[in-house]
């Protein structure tokens, strides 16, 4: 499957993944780079995982330098440490030695130089090693930039399986996310927003329960069950370049995550890692998808809906009470982009009333339940309570409602605020938080 995607990929040109790969990397490098000189980029921890690397290159004959960032605490995905890199960088080819963080800035760096790079992965923590954008902050914003995917990609599963049990349960809770996600764009193409895509779809959602069925595994460091979590990481991530946004890959659970990520949650002294918010973004999307089945949208008040509905400028000032000035005006204008005005919300209440009985059916065919997935995330090593990451339901609360403003993309954040239901939703799916 990895390869038939990467034939069809306009960046990506070899994908090496086995046992006992790493001792092939020299060889990569001069395939795909030359004879060098390389730069690594690796934290303290991903520098020993990755030890076999710097033997295979020398090996090789191919120069190379490093770039180490410390392991703790964890280095946050901003762009100014991409801008870092890439002015470290001299005439090196870039590689990134690690998963997440180090990826993604990375990633950023290669782009603002222009230059193709090699991404070595050390874990299956997230999916963002063949995708094309790197979610970073700017001034405190999150945002997926995008940039180019990796022309070449390693990743020995030897490595990737020993790699720390609460990595693949990050990686597992961003896989698992590709639930909602689908969730949400099956209501945004039967709303006529934005059409699901023939190609991107199935590469995500057709063997998507089947890279979830064995979470114990996942927790246990099992190779299948691993290369299984890496493999449905590696599709969507190339699901996303193929399509060209991160529609097949992130919802309103990775709006969730971002204002987490966003607002530099910590747990512990530590980062709270982006699988671990969207794992929790991803049980909280899917409890607000069983609150929607459970109502008739076919049968709702519209003009009661449209007389309640705020304006824009009533966003505008829950925004400006939510975020930093600087933030607020990011969020205003994504906001902005898919406000409905009152026409336009008139029409697309009654295509939401034509559309539920089916809408309704194919979602609940596609949908996970709540608790099905709270399990299944358990298992794995995955969060599924506010208190997992060190909150509470009264901060989940206001994260979600913030959530709805940082992406113009239209999720279930949406279709509840226009529907009239959202703040119902919230009272049943956070009740904790309603009564604090």
């Amino acid at each position: 499957m990895i390869d038939e995607a990467v034939a069809r990929s306009r960046t990506i040109a070899e994908i090496l993944l086995g046992n006992g790969v790493m001792a092939e990397a020299g060889a990569l490098v001069k395939r795909h780079f030359g004879n060098g000189p390389v730069r690594v980029v690796s934290d303290e921890n991903t520098r020993l995982a990755g030890a076999a690397l710097f033997d295979a290159l020398a090996a090789a004959g191919i120069a190379y330098t490093e770039h180490v960032l410390p392991r703790a605490p964890r280095p946050k995905p901003t762009v100014e440490l991409g801008e870092m890199l890439a002015a470290a960088m001299g005439d090196a080819t870039p590689i990134s030695l690690g998963s997440g963080v180090i990826h993604d800035v990375t990633k950023y760096a290669a782009f603002t130089l222009g230059r193709p790079y090699l991404c070595v992965a050390t874990a299956a923590s997230m999916d963002g090693y063949t995708s094309a954008g790197a979610p970073l902050t700017r001034d405190g914003f999150k945002k997926t930039i995008d940039c180019r995917p990796p022309l070449a990609i390693l990743a020995d599963l030897d490595v990737v399986a020993a790699a720390p049990a609460e990595m693949s349960g990050w990686g597992y809770g961003d896989l698992g996310g590709k639930v909602p996600a689908g969730g949400d764009w099956i209501i945004a193409d039967a709303l006529g927003i934005e059409p699901i895509d023939a190609v991107a779809w199935p590469m995500v959602q057709d063997h998507l329960a089947g890279w979830l069925a064995a979470p114990d595994k996942v927790k246990a460091g099992d190779p299948a069950a691993v290369a299984d979590l890496f493999t449905g990481l590696t599709l969507a991530g190339l699901a996303m370049e193929f399509h060209g946004t991160s529609r097949p890959a992130s919802g309103a659970d990775h709006q969730i995550a971002h204002i987490f990520e966003m607002e530099n949650l910590m747990q512990d002294g530590e980062r709270v890692s982006h699988g671990a918010c969207v794992a929790l973004g991803t049980i909280t999307s899917l409890k607000l998808f069983d609150f929607v089945l459970r109502q008739d949208l076919a049968a709702l008040d519209h003009e009661a809906i449209l007389a309640a509905a705020p304006s824009l400028e009533a966003k505008k000032a829950e925004i400006d009470a939510t975020f930093a000035p600087a933030l607020a005006e990011r969020a205003l204008q994504e906001t902005g982009a898919k406000h409905a005005a009152p026409d336009v919300h008139r029409a697309r209440l009654e295509t939401v009333a034509t559309v539920w009985p089916q809408l309704s059916a194919r979602l609940s065919q596609h949908l996970m339940r709540a608790p099905a997935m709270a399990d299944l995330l358990q298992r794995a090593g995955a969060p599924v309570r506010p208190e997992d990451i060190g909150i509470d339901e009264a901060r989940l609360k206001r994260t979600v409602r913030a959530g709805r403003f940082i992406r113009s993309r239209y999720t279930i954040l949406d279709l509840l605020e226009e529907t009239g239901l959202f703040e119902q939703a919230l009272a049943e799916v956070l009740p904790a938080a309603t009564t604090a």
